[in-house]
């Protein structure tokens, strides 16, 4: 196995499952931004700490300025869907009926198992990306449905991974 670190970081991480969030804000002309994430973490619990990783050549990394305020989604089985629109192209991620303005006017997806109304208080740039860090505000559940977790380069359900 000769493979170079970034081959064998690729390959790892293509078998390690994780779960998909959905970030949603708005940039400073009001325009919608988003992207699906596989990074999302608690950090802390008081106050209500989240982190989420990002490129900085993102069409949405812009938007991302301490003090802005981002939905974050987690996608269940039944909103995988959205998670693929808002992984597409990021000229088409608010086209459509599947978004309404929230609070603050920040996008909040509609359908999904939960939602969070967060303020980002950090931003710890990295080689070519970012770690983010949000401070919850508050949150919404929506119905119940299985995790959509990500690996192998395709989205499952918490239900059709086999033990």
């Amino acid at each position: 196995m000769n493979e170079t670190p970034t081959e064998a970081f690729k390959a790892a991480f293509r078998r390690h499952a994780a779960g998909v969030a959905v970030i949603t804000t708005l940039d400073a002309d009001g325009v919608p931004r988003g992207f699906t994430a596989t990074s999302l973490a608690s950090l802390a619990a008081v106050p209500p700490l989240v982190t989420f990783n990002m490129a900085q050549v993102s069409s949405s990394w812009p938007a991302m300025m301490v003090g802005n305020r981002v939905a974050i989604h987690m996608m269940g089985a039944r909103s995988r869907h959205l998670a693929e629109i808002m992984a597409g192209d990021h000229d088409v991620r608010f086209v459509g009926d599947h978004w309404l303005p929230g609070p603050h006017g920040v996008p909040v997806v509609g359908g999904v198992p939960a939602w969070m109304l967060a303020r980002i208080v950090e931003l710890h740039p990295v080689h070519d990306n970012a770690v983010v860090v949000a401070e919850v505000e508050s949150g919404v559940l929506g119905p119940e449905d299985e995790p959509l977790l990500y690996t192998g380069r395709r989205y499952h359900s918490s239900g059709s991974l086999e033990l």
